[in-house]
C-alpha cells in the first residue's frame, strides 16, 4: 500500500506509510475504509447536504476495542479526527476533511435494567432505538425529538425532548460515561469516579460524541 497522504491536527498535510494503514486495519474488527471503497460515501453522509467532507480513512468500529486502536493511531501521527456517534450531526463535526473519521453508528447496543431503571447504550444508537428498547419495559428517558438523533451528542449536548418539564434534560439523566482518552486509555467517569470529567462531559454543550462508547442513563 502507498503512503497516505492525511491531515493533521495542526491543519497541515502529512505522509502516512502504508504499512502504518496495514497494521491498523489488523487491529480493527469494523473495515476500515479509504475513498472510492465500497460503502466510504455513505459512512461519510450525513442528513446535511451542504457538509460535504472527505475524511483520508473511515474506522467503522465494532467495539471499544476498535475505538482504542483508532486514537493510538491517530495520536501517534498526530492525526485530525472526528467522531461520528448517530450520524444525525447538524453542524458537521462528525465529519472531518483529510483526518481520520471514527464511526460508531455499527455500535448500537443496549441493555436495560428495568429494577433499577436504567438503561446501557453504545455511542451509534439513535433515540429511535433507545425508545424501541425502553418501551418494551414500560420506560422511557428524555431524549430528542427526531427519532435518527444519536444519543451521544444529544446528551452530551443538553438533550431537549418532550419529558424534559417533568424530568430534566437529557444529560440531568446522564448516570455514567465510558470513554476513551486521548491517550488511548479507557475509563468511566461519574458522580463518584472521575467526577471532574464527569461534570465536564456532562456540561460540554459543544460536545459531538466525545469518543464515549457507552451511556448509561436514569428512566423512568
Amino acid at each position: 500500500m502507498n503512503e497516505l497522504r492525511m491531515m493533521t491536527i495542526q491543519g497541515e498535510p502529512t505522509e502516512v506509510k502504508g504499512t502504518a494503514v496495514e497494521a491498523l486495519q489488523t487491529q480493527l474488527r469494523g473495515p476500515l475504509l479509504r475513498s472510492g471503497e465500497a460503502g466510504y460515501d455513505a459512512a461519510r453522509t450525513i442528513p446535511n447536504g451542504m457538509i460535504d467532507r472527505r475524511p483520508a480513512l473511515i474506522a467503522c468500529c465494532a467495539g471499544v476495542a476498535d475505538v482504542r486502536a483508532c486514537v493510538r493511531f491517530a495520536q501517534e501521527h498526530a492525526l485530525l479526527v472526528s467522531v461520528r456517534g448517530g450520524g444525525h450531526s447538524v453542524a458537521g463535526a462528525a465529519v472531518c476533511d483529510g483526518g481520520l473519521m471514527i464511526d460508531l453508528a455499527r455500535m448500537q447496543g443496549v441493555r436495560v435494567d428495568p429494577v433499577r431503571q436504567t438503561v446501557r447504550v453504545e455511542g451509534g444508537m439513535t433515540w429511535g432505538g433507545l425508545d424501541h428498547e425502553t418501551q418494551a419495559f414500560g420506560l422511557a428517558t428524555t431524549g430528542g425529538v427526531v427519532r435518527s438523533t444519536g444519543i451521544g451528542g444529544l446528551t452530551l449536548g443538553g438533550g431537549h425532548g418532550f419529558l424534559m418539564r417533568s424530568y430534566g434534560l437529557a444529560c440531568d439523566n446522564l448516570l455514567a460515561v465510558d470513554l476513551v482518552t486521548a491517550d488511548g486509555g479507557f475509563l468511566t467517569a461519574s458522580a463518584t469516579e472521575h467526577a471532574d470529567l464527569f461534570w465536564g462531559v456532562s456540561n460540554c454543550l459543544d460536545c459531538q460524541g466525545a469518543l464515549g462508547c457507552f451511556y448509561a442513563l436514569g428512566t423512568s
